[in-house]
């Protein structure tokens, strides 16, 4: 795949994308158009799956819905309500910090750059660009396991890490597609490019991919058995 192949290979993702059940993220900003809310779900969605994210939101936002009524929680109570997603320990302490480091460096509000976002307890380039998209609607490369996997096995980026990814992207991906581009990722990452026994057959992008092109050298170049 080569930067040219980016609106055919967006268009195919899209597609592929309104085929299937958006990503718990998706649904919370459809949902609320509140960045706290949408912060604190990001938090929570990170190692865990979108099923058990949702279900720790409600239960989480049935109790505190604003920073205040979040610090008034205690750190167990925080803890029984997230649970079990992953790291749900750490995640409670981080979200009873949250609303104090929010009002005394932010005045109490939710900041809206990635650089900002990341002095909050929890918060890493990727969650930040996640909030920066969907809590504020403006221009951000959310790259996580998926993105990172899928741009690299399609041969647009040569990158160790999921940082290297992000300033490559940010380098060769044009501006309108950086909101949707995490999304669509994540959908095709999910059901399709997974971690191991990606369903390269019938896959849409398969006429871009260096990965697909790759398989099909290898098996073109094994010998048939007479």
């Amino acid at each position: 795949m080569t930067v040219d192949d980016i609106p055919a290979v967006n268009r195919r993702l899209k597609e592929a994308y309104h085929a299937q059940r958006a990503p718990v993220m998706d649904l919370v900003a459809v949902q609320t158009s509140d960045p706290f809310r949408i912060l604190v779900c990001t938090i929570l969605s990170s190692r865990t799956k979108d099923a058990c994210t949702a279900a720790a939101c409600e239960r989480l936002f049935g109790q505190a819905t604003t920073p205040e009524e979040l610090e008034a929680l205690e750190v167990e109570t925080i803890e029984r309500l997230i649970y079990p997603v992953g790291f749900y320990r750490t995640k409670a302490r981080h979200l009873k910090r949250l609303p104090g480091v929010l009002r005394e460096r932010f005045g109490g509000r939710v900041p809206d750059t990635v650089e900002e976002l990341t002095e909050l307890p929890g918060v890493g380039r990727k969650t930040a660009n996640l909030v920066v998209a969907l809590g504020f609607g403006k221009p951000a490369i959310c790259v996580d396991v998926h993105v990172h996997r899928i741009t690299n096995r399609l041969g647009l980026v040569s990158t160790r890490t999921p940082l290297e990814t992000e300033m490559e992207l940010r380098r060769i991906l044009p501006v309108r597609y950086w909101r949707t581009w995490n999304s669509y990722l994540v959908a095709f990452g999910q059901t399709r490019c997974t971690p191991r026994r990606p369903r390269c057959d019938g896959c849409p992008l398969a006429v871009w991919c260096a990965h697909a092109a790759a398989g099909k050298q290898t098996i073109a170049t094994v010998p048939r058995m007479v």
